[in-house]
């Protein structure tokens, strides 16, 4: 830690190096010596008669077939939700709001509003009759069936100006549009028989049938049918990923078919949702699914599972490989940001001078960090540095909620064979219940002790580490069961004991016998056994309220835990 005062930042750029990767294997002669009958090397030529074994590996491990495969068994595609599962929930019921597109054509029923000032003037809306005509006064019929609104506005424009040629003005717009009624039937939620515009949208007649059977409808292949023929066919994975879909004009009668899903594969793993994709042939291109899925950044391999004609494969592709690969129906696809980065970032805070992160190496240990940090002289405590862990905190965690378990399962579920110690057992269920729930509501700290007798650990760092160098500290701060928990100044000579009068002494719950340490490093100690060092807190450890001495004694050792992981006092 001598250097750590001294040490200037740019000590850093000697971690740029990369970092060299390591194959895991046995000795070469570990397994060919054993299945050549254990020959040794000054056998050579004299092996005459013994059989020769191949022993050159039976696969290179290392290649984009192999890798790891999960435990798990490849997922259902039909246990997964389909991809559109949430197209349709009621957002196409609604009122039309955008007008008739460009392409509609006019037909009998629909309404046309004519105006004309100047030399004529004229201002009606004109019904299209069962022969296609509006009635123009003056002009007489006009047949408008299956023009477009453009269309239209120039038939009429023509009718009136020639027969006023001069000083008129013409406009006309479509007021309104027969009704239609429109079958949709196949693997729908509600098929029947829907109301509609000739110009709504495919996606509204099937909103209003309650949408696609989620299992057994398909999002591929649905039929728009006219006296039995087919118009049109709509593929919702264009709209889905493009926003395009067909605009057939409908008319009463027309049906909507939704066809049976066809095969599907799963895709799971790092993706945005894992979802029931549907294919329209029996197979897929991978740069086509990748296409299709929404990858998590970060993603590099893919896992492809699945059966085929050989038998059941497992293979594991950098996602650049994947893109030529072909999917079949009922395959398993996983991606996975499985690619391990070079780089860790980790934090520091603190007393020191420099950014509060750098980004090390994957090999990069404790020591080269601190030997690269420059601190204030004579204002921080070099021999207190300690080491906040993801890993730890975890782990802590997990065994915290292990310890609550078994006190929950040892007292919560025992009998009591008298009245008396039903009374008391009772009462100390309350106690545990409410000391569990308080429990579980504490995080533990992940802190790492790697300062210790003013030897610091040269661990090696992992990725997200949090790193603190404290200053020189002149306070020691007094908390728990003591009645005026506060920071006070240190002063040599003064015990633990005078510092607890001095915060107006223990409170009744207080357990005088049991008073931790918490030192600036991490580090956890008894009071008993430790002497009192500026920078220190004060912990002091509560009574159980229990004459029973096993209950006593677990909850006890719960505290200690609880102090020690979460640096929190807490009574029952």
């Amino acid at each position: 830690m001598k250097g750590l005062a001294t040490v200037s930042l740019t000590c850093l750029l000697a971690f740029g190096s990369t970092a060299q990767a390591q194959l895991l294997s046995l000795p070469s002669d570990t397994i060919s010596g054993q299945r050549s009958g254990q020959s040794s090397g000054a056998g050579q030529g004299q092996n005459s008669g013994q059989e020769q074994v191949d022993d050159t590996p039976r696969a290179d491990w290392r290649s984009g077939t192999y890798g790891p495969v999960p435990s798990t068994q490849p997922q259902n595609p039909d246990m997964l939700p389909p991809f559109g599962f949430n197209l349709f929930t009621g957002g196409f019921r609604g009122a039309i709001g955008d007008g008739l597109n460009s392409d509609y054509r006019i037909k009998p029923g629909d309404q046309v509003t004519v105006r004309a000032w100047g030399a004529f003037e004229l201002d009606r809306t004109l019904p299209v009759d069962a022969q296609g005509n509006i009635f123009i006064p003056g002009s007489g019929p006009l047949n408008v069936e299956g023009q477009s609104s453009q269309q239209v506005d120039n038939s009429v424009r023509q009718a009136i100006t020639s027969v006023y040629p001069d000083n008129v003005e013409v406009y006309t717009n479509l007021q309104g549009v027969q009704p239609v009624a429109v079958y949709v039937t196949g693997y729908v939620e509600n098929p029947g028989r829907y109301a509609g515009t000739p110009d709504d949208s495919l996606l509204y007649f099937l909103d209003q049938a309650g949408g696609i059977d989620q299992d057994l409808g398909s999002y591929r292949q649905i039929r728009v049918l006219r006296n039995g023929n087919q118009i049109a066919t709509v593929d919702l994975y264009d709209f889905l990923i493009n926003g395009t879909i067909p605009r057939p004009q409908f008319q009463d009668g027309d049906t909507i078919v939704v066809e049976e899903r066809g095969p599907a594969i799963a895709v799971v793993g790092d993706v945005h949702r894992e979802l029931r994709y549907e294919l329209t042939s029996n197979t897929l291109s991978g740069a086509e699914l990748v296409n299709l899925a929404r990858l998590r950044s970060g993603v590099s391999h893919v896992l492809l599972r699945g059966d085929r004609p050989s038998g059941p494969i497992a293979q594991y592709f950098p996602l650049a490989l994947f893109s030529g690969q072909t999917i079949r129906s009922g395959d398993e696809v996983t991606f996975s940001a499985d690619q391990r980065s070079e780089t860790i970032v980790v934090e520091v805070e603190g007393s020191y001078y420099g950014p509060s992160r750098y980004a090390l190496p994957r090999n990069a240990r404790l020591s080269e960090l601190l030997d690269a940090i420059s601190v204030p002289q004579n204002l921080t405590a070099v021999e207190s540095v300690s080491l906040r862990r993801e890993s730890v905190r975890r782990q802590q965690e997990q065994s915290l909620e292990d310890s609550l378990r078994r006190l929950e399962t040892t007292y919560l579920g025992a009998t009591s064979r008298t009245d008396e110690e039903a009374q008391i057992r009772l009462r100390e269920a309350e106690l545990i219940e409410r000391f569990i729930q308080r429990a579980r509501d504490l995080e533990p700290s992940g802190t790492l002790v790697v300062a210790q007798n003013g030897q610091i650990s040269d661990i090696r760092l992992q990725d997200g580490d949090v790193i603190t160098i404290p200053e020189i500290s002149d306070s020691v701060l007094l908390s728990g069961e003591v009645l005026v928990p506060q920071a006070v100044v240190y002063r040599p000579g003064m015990s633990v004991i005078d510092y607890v009068n001095g915060a107006g002494g223990f409170t009744e719950r207080a357990n005088e016998d049991q008073i931790l340490l918490v030192r600036q490093n991490g580090a956890v100690e008894h009071a008993r056994n430790s002497p009192l060092r500026p920078g220190d807190e004060i912990l002091v450890m509560p009574k159980v309220p229990s004459h029973n001495l096993q209950f006593a004694s677990t909850i006890m050792e719960m505290l200690f835990q609880i102090a020690v992981t979460t640096r929190v006092v807490l009574d029952l």
